[in-house]
């Protein structure tokens, strides 16, 4: 949540600044603006809204210089408006701030503050902290990075800041604590701060991922120095960026959210590419290979997330249990530090994010850790604090996600566990190995099967159109449909913000079927499979009160086509793979219908796509 963009060089700051910023504006898009450093003066232009507010404002601004910063805001502290937007001045301007989390003491800091008599013009967190590091620098004569990390230790929170100061006009510092914060070091002897390398791919691939708790002071032309918070300095590891410009791009399709329901073929194989040899019935995950006989002998598997991602572990609880015979609790993220959960040596904790910075999901992990617990992570994004905290891992290698309603990460994350689930089940013998290689190959098929579905767009559109105006819709399934339905629900809801409701095709009865009437649309899984007969009876029981019945269908599948109002048919594969592909036709019919309601599907209002702050 929130963007940050900095840059220090001999290049202009704000195109740089600017383009980065639109490139991080799915991390939210309340307000937006930046700060340059130029003749000894901080100017800071700021608007409420999109990147494109603040472009058209700064038109006939002074936006000259070769050092500034730039933040795009998902607010917590203060209303989304001009004056509470990012950057921040110290009281005096000396000093400005780009701010990502949330510093939880701020009241108390604020308090001391006015005692002494500052006066403070936002409702920001943000411009307490500028004013505590400024106070800090004037009653000490510090310099500023020292005034940062004392400033630092007195608070409490979660923190990835850029500060400069028009005292020291050839610096910027910078410091992280559970905000995710990465260096590029260019070229030509210039460097860039960002909340995640997107914004810099096409200067740099060289890379410093900050870790909790360091400072970064970076001296135009001296180079960048790494503190922790202690003082004490250690050595940047610098990584090589395997982002490609082209894939932050979105490549003729009208949304990022499009295009990456379009390159689910490709995500998926590059999941299992290197993983998966269905010919030589072979699975192996490099990342968790050496844990995989510990989580044989677990005594359960914990898997903790959030939103999409909390789906996909659902869909892993189904798996595991029935074809590993692995005993799987899943939890939300959110609330799992807060009931003291039992957890021991024994137990093994799976983490799944697609940012691999989600702040609940982050904190889950360091409570296990702290208990003895196994940690695993399954992510998609490289260098992330979640693939950095966890004993070992995997990642998705889905590419960038750029629409805020994920996508293409749930299907990659559903497939890492399905490969988790097939090696540890062929480990045990719970399969048989004819039941193992069969479910090899059709795996290895599934991407070619995903793109029979995606084929199906004209019609999904069409269908789309006969419900745009729904205000509620219910999502059915059995087994591993279930969180299927639950993900289709939350993608309508996200993007089209119709109200939606995900649950097992049986429970309709204990409730949710009051609801229904012809307005009513109710999208079921009705694939061929072990509840199959089950969720036919669940249809003619909607029907029965004249809802409307979209199905989700095996290919051939005539009976639940003679009384459905519409049926959109997936390739048969096996039962346990459905989940790939029964998600394909609920993500288009909520990309459709947003269209169709003029919402904005890559940037939903009041969401962002990585939650950093609980």
């Amino acid at each position: 949540m929130c963007g940050i963009v900095a840059y220090i060089g001999q290049k202009e700051a704000y195109p740089i600044i600017v383009k980065g910023l639109k490139r991080l504006e799915y991390r939210g898009y309340d307000s937006a603006g930046v700060a340059l450093l130029l003749d000894d003066k901080i100017n800071i232009y700021k608007k409420q809204g999109k990147v494109a507010n603040l472009e058209e404002y700064t038109t006939d601004k002074n936006v000259s210089g070769n050092l500034g910063m730039g933040h795009t805001r998902w607010a917590t502290h203060g209303e989304p408006n001009d004056i509470n937007a990012h950057p921040h001045y110290s009281e005096d301007h000396g000093l400005a701030i780009i701010h990502n989390g949330i510093i939880e003491n701020y009241d108390a800091i604020k308090s001391d503050l006015l005692s002494k008599g500052y006066t403070f013009r936002t409702e920001t967190d943000t411009e307490v902290l500028i004013y505590l590091i400024d106070d800090i620098r004037k009653k000490t004569g510090m310099k500023l990075g020292e005034s940062v990390r004392t400033a630092l230790q007195q608070v409490v929170g979660a923190y990835a800041i850029v500060v400069l100061s028009k005292d020291e006009p050839d610096k910027l510092i910078a410091a992280r604590k559970s905000s995710p914060l990465v260096v590029g070091i260019g070229k030509e002897g210039d460097f860039y701060l960002a909340s995640d390398a997107t914004p810099f791919v096409e200067y740099t691939k060289s890379v410093v991922y900050l870790e909790d708790e360091e400072i970064v002071v970076i001296k135009r032309d001296r180079g960048m120095k790494l503190y922790d918070i202690d003082d004490v300095e250690k050595t940047p590891y610098i990584e090589e960026l395997e982002v490609h410009l082209e894939q932050i791009e979105k490549g003729g399709y009208e949304h990022f959210m499009l295009k990456e329901i379009h390159e689910q073929p490709t995500s998926i194989q590059d999941c299992f590419r290197g993983r998966l040899n269905a010919a030589a019935g072979r699975v192996a995950l490099g990342g968790i290979k050496e844990y995989e006989q510990k989580i044989i002998n677990s005594k359960r598997v914990i898997m903790v997330a959030c939103g999409t991602s909390w789906h996909a572990c659902l869909v892993g609880e189904y798996l595991f249990e029935d074809l590993a015979r692995i005993n799987v609790e899943v939890e939300y993220a959110s609330e799992f530090r807060y009931r003291n959960p039992i957890i021991g040596e024994n137990d093994i904790v799976i983490a799944i994010s697609q940012s691999g910075e989600t702040a609940d999901t982050l904190a889950a992990l360091e409570l296990a850790k702290a208990k003895g617990a196994t940690i695993l992570g399954i992510c998609n994004v490289v260098g992330s604090s979640i693939s950095r905290i966890t004993d070992a891992g995997s990642y998705t290698h889905a590419g960038p996600e750029i629409g805020v309603a994920s996508t293409k990460a749930f299907t990659a994350q559903v497939t890492v566990l399905t490969l988790m689930a097939l090696s540890l089940a062929h480990q045990k013998g719970t399969i048989s190995e004819s039941k193992y290689r069969s479910m090899l190959s059709e795996l290895e098929a599934i991407p070619n099967k995903v793109q029979q579905v995606l084929d199906k767009n004209d019609q999904i559109e069409y269908i789309s159109s006969q419900y745009k105006d729904a205000t509620n819709a219910l999502y059915l399934g059995r087994g591993s449909s279930f969180p299927v339905a639950l993900e289709g629900a939350l993608k309508l809801k996200e993007i089209s913000y119709i109200h939606a409701e995900g649950y097992p095709a049986a429970e309709m009865k204990h409730g949710p079927i009051a609801l229904i009437d012809e307005e009513m649309p109710v999208f079921v899984i009705a694939t061929k499979g072990t509840s199959y007969e089950k969720v036919v009876s669940n249809i003619q029981e909607v029907k029965a009160r004249k809802g409307k019945i979209i199905a989700v269908v095996t290919e051939g599948d005539d009976q639940v086509k003679s009384f459905a109002d519409h049926t959109i048919e997936i390739p048969e594969t096996d039962e346990h793979l459905v989940p790939l592909l029964a998600t394909i036709p609920f993500q288009l019919l909520s990309y459709h219908i947003a269209v169709m309601r003029n919402c904005n599907v890559d940037q939903p209002r009041n969401l962002a796509k990585s939650v950093t702050v609980e």
